[in-house]
């Protein structure tokens, strides 16, 4: 299986890009995983929020495949520990899933054509954080459950 992070923006910091890259070497240890920007949008001040989600909305879809997974990184998504969140990745694993991918949406969020093509959301936490940090947030989390699934000593309960 194959994931990927699709996320509306540029890529991090350097001081983020090293700690995302170290989580993503560790991760492609145990399965095929990479992240990519959609670069945002030019000229937004003359766009409405609905406007600028629904063209947001577009690139994303052009990216996702009829047979991909499509899971939503959104605040109002279900929350999800640790241990659940590697159940939900054993899961896919286990469904001959081809392609999973996760999208982090920008500044207003998605618009309704991708929530109506997810097939899951779920949320990083109650919290709200820069899109710049839910991206490491995230590719903590998958590697962490990564090594939950092998048994590993990274997570303590």
């Amino acid at each position: 299986m194959k994931i990927k992070l699709l996320f509306i923006g540029k890529e991090n910091l350097e001081e983020l890009q090293t700690a995302s890259q170290d989580y993503i070497s560790k991760i492609n240890n145990y399965n095929s995983f990479e992240m990519e920007a959609i670069p945002y949008l030019k000229n937004t001040k003359s766009l409405t929020i609905e406007l600028q989600r629904k063209q947001e909305g577009e690139l994303f879809l052009k990216k996702i495949n009829t047979q991909d997974i499509v899971v939503l990184l959104d605040e109002r998504g279900k929350e999800v520990s640790s241990l659940q969140f590697s159940q939900f990745i054993q899961q896919r694993l286990n469904s001959g899933c081809k392609n999973l991918l996760f999208l982090i949406g920008g500044a207003y969020g998605f618009s309704e054509e991708v929530y109506s093509r997810s097939n899951f959301v779920i949320s990083l936490s109650k919290m709200t954080f820069p899109h710049k940090l839910a991206r490491l947030l995230f590719v903590e989390q998958l590697y962490r459950a990564f090594t939950i699934l092998k048994g590993e000593p990274y997570h303590h309960c």
